[in-house]
């Protein structure tokens, strides 16, 4: 019955970011208005985490009847210094999403009261060691933007909606993680805007089941990790799989990653937030990891999750420094300038621990491509760092149609084969995309886990069998696809020929006698 509760609550809560979204847009395009429904539930969120954080201690000592949310601005800012080493930001009551709410539809300033808001929040980090987490994580959040209303009084309208549409979420207690709503939601928006915005959207979002396959490949046997890591994180949801598949004590040190583009590097930190991520046990940071990495102090890490950006340009070779970078100076040649698939998982490698696991989609062409790219390849097997190769079926991500793969990277491996697994049927189609099912992932997961060789789906490649195909990874060239064409029985069909031919010429003797006769008749 709880799981069914469960479900309930959440499709409940589907129905209800689907019904904002729906109201709100129009002149706003999906993607863009995303950032309004997400960071007036962050705003929401951290409202209510902070209030509760509060009035728990108080009720703890005794105060049973406190209520931060109708304590004056001065008397709560006795304890901002406080909380702010406790918590990483500070909220005056005001300013609170609840009393915000309930004076926005009497506020012509709403957009300015919005904007206030959201700089003192920011501001409140500034100084502290929380200050990364918090700024510009409202930047996205554009109160006077044309797109919500082309008057003040019109986007002030939309926002009174928006802050409503989002107060009425029934998003439970914020500590409750029952259904984890709160990151539940963002992940539901995230997964619905970037299947309604093609690539534009697609490219920052890895679907929920690829992403729970890729932390299952990498925690196999473990019940802990110390870090994880995801040098292209995107939005997150990626990283935070970790503590959904070992629970909530299951990464001891933190969620580390890099993102290039500003807008979902705030998306990324907002997850973190909205999954009751403390601003002290994660690290996000907005650069390019090939040519400026931003967490060489952190690194080895012992969990790599990642999918990069298929086939994008970089520095490569014009960049004379990078050759001798020390992630990517031991294979002696750099991934082509036009395609950089094989330095992300050269920078991964170099950033894996002893005894970690990085999982990694790669486009299907790093596998057999020659130049520089088979010289990578031939420096991977060499050394016995490539475990697994995954091929999945098409159509799993949104904005692209190919097949991707999987690639597996160890440093501690028990053997020195490559294991090969042919998973292109795995899945079921839904809507437009194809999805993995828990029944694939697990068949996927316990062959990795096993080794296991079965005909038509996994094959246990020796290093000479690789070294015989000149490096080529190709699933193809290791695991035999299964001939569906219908069986012949070459016996039967031969005596169904023969007796074709004899009832043939049975018919030429029967048209020749009725010849005759009618030129008898003649």
């Amino acid at each position: 019955m709880a799981d069914i509760k469960k479900e309930q609550e959440r499709e409940e809560l589907h129905r209800a970011i689907w019904a904002i979204a729906d109201d709100l847009r129009g002149s706003v395009d999906g993607w863009d208005f995303k950032s309004y429904v997400l960071g007036t539930m962050f705003y929401r969120y951290i409202s209510e985490n902070l209030a509760r954080y509060i009035n728990q201690g108080e009720w703890n000592a005794g105060n049973i009847g406190f209520d931060y949310e109708k304590l004056s601005d001065v008397e709560a800012e006795e304890a901002r210094e406080g909380l702010i080493q406790e918590k990483g930001f500070f909220i005056l009551p005001s300013e609170l999403f609840c009393n915000v709410r309930k004076r926005a539809p009497q506020d012509e300033n709403l957009n300015m009261t919005l904007e206030t808001v959201f700089n003192h929040i920011e501001d409140s980090a500034k100084g502290s060691v929380s200050e990364n987490s918090f700024a510009g994580l409202f930047d996205d959040f554009d109160v006077n933007s044309n797109k919500l209303g082309a008057t003040v009084a019109k986007r002030n309208e939309k926002l009174v909606k928006l802050l409503n549409g989002v107060g009425d979420m029934n998003l439970g207690d914020v500590k409750g993680h029952d259904i984890d709503a709160f990151g539940d939601a963002y992940e539901y928006l995230m997964t619905m805007y970037a299947s309604n915005a093609g690539k534009s959207g697609g490219e920052f979002f890895t679907p929920a089941d690829v992403s729970e396959l890729l932390t299952r490949l990498g925690t196999v046997g473990k019940t802990e990790v110390n870090k994880v890591y995801d040098p292209a994180c995107g939005s997150g949801s990626l990283l935070l799989k970790a503590e959904k598949i070992l629970g909530r004590d299951g990464v001891r040190n933190g969620f580390f990653g890099q993102e290039i583009n500003i807008t979902t590097y705030n998306l990324c930190r907002i997850n973190m937030f909205l999954h009751d991520i403390g601003f002290d046990h994660f690290d996000i940071a907005c650069e390019d990891t090939l040519t400026s990495p931003q967490h060489w102090d952190d690194e080895p890490f012992e969990l790599i999750v990642s999918n990069p950006p298929y086939s994008i340009k970089w520095a490569g070779d014009e960049n004379p420094l990078l050759i001798n970078d020390p992630r990517f100076a031991p294979a002696g040649v750099l991934a082509p300038k036009s395609k950089a698939d094989l330095a992300f998982i050269m920078h991964s490698l170099s950033w894996l621990a002893p005894n970690g696991t990085a999982s990694i989609v790669c486009f299907p062409g790093i596998m057999y491509r020659g130049g520089a790219e088979q010289k990578i390849r031939k420096y991977l097997v060499d050394n016995n760092f490539i475990d697994c190769v995954i091929q999945l079926p098409s159509n799993l991500f949104f904005g692209t149609s190919i097949a991707t793969c999987i690639m597996v990277l160890k440093k501690g491996k028990a053997d020195s084969k490559v294991l090969f697994i042919d998973a292109t049927n795995e899945c079921i189609k839904v809507t437009n995309n194809n999805k993995l099912t828990q029944a694939n992932m697990d068949r996927i997961v316990d062959t990795f886990a096993g080794r296991l060789e079965e005909a038509h789906f996994s094959h246990l490649a020796s290093y000479d069998e690789i070294t015989e195909n000149d490096y080529n990874l190709s699933v193809s060239t290791y695991v035999e696809a299964a001939d569906t064409r219908e069986k012949i029985d070459i016996k039967k069909l031969n005596a169904d020929i023969e007796e074709i031919v004899a009832r043939e010429e049975t018919l030429r003797k029967e048209i020749a006698t009725i010849i005759k006769e009618i030129e008898v008749a003649e």
